[in-house]
């Protein structure tokens, strides 16, 4: 009867070309459909759309403010997010598991309630730091140093869940080899862990940078949206689209699209083949 039931449900030509067409469809609606239409808006009318989003120095504020900030806070997850990986596989510590689940904060929280958290305590006015932080020359709200922090919030699990599984894979045989020849911790991670997580390391900084180059809430909430100041290309999208400047929110939402399909496009490009690895 198993034999029988196994057959019938999961060895039918029939059942398996529904399944694939569920999936298929799933994805064409949830991504191929909305991404298309996007294209097709942008390009309605050749280039025009996108030459005169590129021709207003708000756009083009908003776009190096974008790729600045995202960049920034790629660069900043990335060390800390190798380190707290290294920390997370090798040590064994009291709050280790508090840690790892502290980290996956951000996937469960709504970064406009980050944004907030950050605009209570860095504020200037009445926030726990914010006050002193200005007195000594430093902003943080409604400036890049708050814009960085809310993406490094956002984007904080990103680096750390694509390197943990690979060092738990790799194990530190080859490392205590390292120590046991003379190699301090320095050489040991240089020589021998970086190399084996690297293809972790990039896909997590890819990841990190497409996710970081779409953040909305929390930087709506802690820049301030002064437009050719604190405004970021997500938000300038809303902006535009709620003031009818249509043409202008399709080309601004494309060149995002387009930085982001480009980083896996990359990355998929210079990754090396099983067989070669």
């Amino acid at each position: 009867m198993a034999s029988t039931s196994t057959a019938v449900g999961t060895g039918s030509p029939v059942v398996k070309w529904v399944l694939r067409a569920v999936v298929v469809g799933y994805l064409f609606m949830l991504l191929v459909w909305p991404t298309a239409y996007l294209v097709k808006n942008t390009f309605a009318n050749g280039l025009t759309g996108i030459q005169v989003a590129l021709a207003d120095p708000d756009v083009v504020h908003a776009l190096q403010l974008t790729g600045q900030v995202a960049v920034a806070a790629v660069v900043i997850n990335t060390v800390f997010g190798v380190g707290i990986s290294l920390l997370l596989v090798r040590q064994r510590f009291v709050g280790r598991r508090v840690l790892s689940v502290l980290i996956d904060l951000p996937l469960s929280v709504s970064p406009v309630v980050v944004g907030l958290a950050l605009v209570l305590v860095y504020n200037g006015r009445f926030g726990w730091f914010g006050p002193w932080l200005e007195a000594h020359g430093l902003q943080v709200v409604f400036a890049r140093p708050g814009m960085v922090m809310a993406t490094c919030f956002v984007i904080l699990p990103l680096v750390i869940r694509e390197i943990v599984p690979v060092l738990e894979e790799l194990g530190d045989d080859q490392e205590q080899a390292a120590r046991s020849l003379g190699a301090n911790a320095w050489q040991t991670f240089w020589r021998i862990t970086l190399p084996g997580i690297r293809w972790a390391v990039v896909y997590g900084v890819v990841l990190s940078l497409a996710r970081a180059l779409g953040e909305f809430g929390a930087i709506k909430v802690v820049a301030g949206n002064v437009g050719g100041e604190t405004q970021v290309a997500t938000v300038l999208v809303q902006q535009k689209y709620q003031g009818f400047e249509q043409d202008t929110a399709y080309s601004v939402s494309f060149l995002l699209v387009l930085a982001a399909v480009l980083c896996l496009v990359v990355v998929a490009l210079i990754r090396p083949k099983e067989g070669k690895k």
